[in-house]
């Protein structure tokens, strides 16, 4: 009888696949159901700049009942704070270094006490060092992993068992292509994407079971913020970077649609693809080629 059951199972399988496949060609040429925003509490980490300021304005345009920014500098938050402000969406702000675990569980605290249980958590922190692991300050290595990746831990810990108990709630990461294909020079903020990408898709596929909760991660390609200034690909007009405004449309109707992983620009898919079946020889010629062997030696962000 078990075995008949497998056997059946088994049997079943590929149906499954085509009947997944053929939905998502169906969703990809149909416009989706969006969720409304209006109920929604939206916590954006590094949220005072960059792709996290665009995000607060979006999630704010887009309905959310309230906007919640944190970050480390309290100029920024409080120059974005009011902006959403003035767009009629009650906003607040603290300053809280997502690296710092006692800190985010305190200040979750605080948040929760003055404005309520939050319903959509964006995790959009993040810093690059853009030097070569030998040139790197030990210290500055162990900053960016405490804030790409750790801080995610502590975020997650700190909201997501309230979005369980309610049965309401969404998971975001502002992650990037770099999680799949690496550069030199970014040796810090490669590794930290990359296990950021691991701990989203994880944390995914063990909340498949769990009515109202969903998870979206975005893997944009370089993106044109502080944080990645000064950096040159070889051909700027075949490879231009990301306007933060478009990644933040993009992400907001992820969530929306409830899309689990969304690369930008869709090409990059091609990139995924070709590391799965070239030789590392052909793929270190592409690097060559593109430029993003060298693209990081002119870099000046900002961490």
């Amino acid at each position: 009888m078990m075995e008949m059951k497998v056997l059946g199972c088994a049997l079943l399988f590929p149906l499954q696949i085509f009947l997944c496949l053929l939905r998502a060609i169906v969703r990809f040429f149909t416009r989706q159901k969006r969720r409304g925003l209006g109920t929604d509490v939206v916590l954006i980490t590094g949220g005072g700049r960059g792709i996290g300021r665009h995000l607060a304005k979006e999630f704010a345009e887009q309905g959310a009942r309230k906007v919640i920014l944190w970050g480390r500098t309290e100029k920024c938050l409080k120059e974005t704070c009011e902006e959403i402000s003035m767009t009629g969406t009650e906003c607040h702000y603290f300053v809280c270094d997502v690296g710092n675990r006692e800190e985010v569980y305190q200040q979750a605290k605080v948040l929760r006490e003055k404005v309520g249980d939050v319903t959509i958590l964006v995790n959009n922190a993040a810093v690059v060092h853009g030097k070569s692991l030998m040139d790197s300050d030990d210290d500055a290595l162990l900053k960016t992993q405490h804030i790409n990746t750790l801080g995610q831990f502590w975020t997650t810990k700190a909201f997501l068992p309230r979005m369980l108990e309610l049965c309401n709630g969404h998971m975001v990461c502002i992650n990037s292509i770099l999680s799949l294909s690496s550069i030199p020079g970014a040796i810090d903020y490669c590794t930290s994407k990359a296990s950021s990408y691991a701990f989203m898709e994880s944390l995914t596929l063990g909340l498949l079971d769990c009515p109202g909760v969903g998870c979206t991660t975005v893997l944009p390609f370089h993106t044109d913020t502080e944080m990645f200034q000064g950096m040159r690909v070889r051909f700027p007009k075949l490879f231009p970077p990301l306007n933060p405004e478009m990644v933040a449309k993009r992400t907001v109707d992820a969530v929306r649609t409830n899309t689990a992983f969304v690369v930008l620009p869709w090409t990059m898919h091609f990139l995924v693809i070709l590391k799965s079946l070239l030789p590392q020889s052909a793929l270190e010629e592409i690097h060559k080629f593109s430029g993003s062997y060298t693209c990081m030696n002119t870099f000046k962000g900002q961490t």
